[in-house]
């Protein structure tokens, strides 16, 4: 029995810095947003992955505008999200340097980004309140075993949600993903070429 019990402590103790460590690394994210340190935002952000994350909802969004008009195959589908996705990724590339990331985090806004429509409703992570945990564990998602889900914005669910993903990378967690709103996924769909 002190055998079992000395388990479950130790496995609560493992979850809880586990856990903790994510909760550290994001509010060490959303203070770097809150200052404007586009470097410590960078570094503490993994670009591909965040890229990737938000080129898949836009290729989604611009596939469900396309399909409203006309019946779009199974091929073409495959076609549209292999090469759509490059040039989302290109578009996106001018959202995620230093500044541009760090001031849509901060005001849920981008603007003056040349090829990409202003935008507003982006998720604002300089509003989450990062030291209030019981708020914290409300809007957290698990994702997977080396990824969690912040909702920061919206009721889950709905469309109007948008989320933070961090992953662990190398020695702690990383800004991996943004749930878009989808106006804001639609939005930047939009922007692609029209097919």
């Amino acid at each position: 029995m002190r055998r079992l019990i000395g388990s479950v402590i130790v496995l609560a103790i493992l979850a809880a810095a586990y856990l903790g460590s994510a909760l550290w690394s994001l509010g060490a994210l959303a203070n770097a947003v809150r200052a404007g340190d586009g470097a410590a935002v960078i570094a503490r952000t993994d670009i591909p992955s965040l890229t990737q994350s938000i080129a898949d909802q836009v290729v989604a969004a611009y596939l469900t505008r396309i399909g409203q008009t006309r019946q779009v195959g199974s091929s073409e589908r495959m076609l549209i999200r292999a090469a759509g996705s490059g040039v989302a990724q290109a578009m996106i590339s001018k959202m995620l340097t230093p500044e541009h990331l760090t001031e849509f985090l901060k005001s849920g806004k981008l603007q003056g980004v040349p090829d990409i429509p202003q935008l507003t409703g982006l998720p604002r992570l300089a509003d989450l309140e990062t030291g209030d945990v019981l708020a914290m564990l409300q809007r957290f998602r698990f994702i997977e075993p080396m990824e969690f889900g912040f909702r920061v914005d919206g009721t889950a669910g709905t469309e109007d949600v948008s989320e933070v993903r961090l992953h662990f990378a190398g020695t702690g967690w990383k800004l991996s993903g943004l749930t878009l709103p989808a106006t804001v996924a639609r939005d930047l769909a939009a922007a692609l070429p029209a097919k």
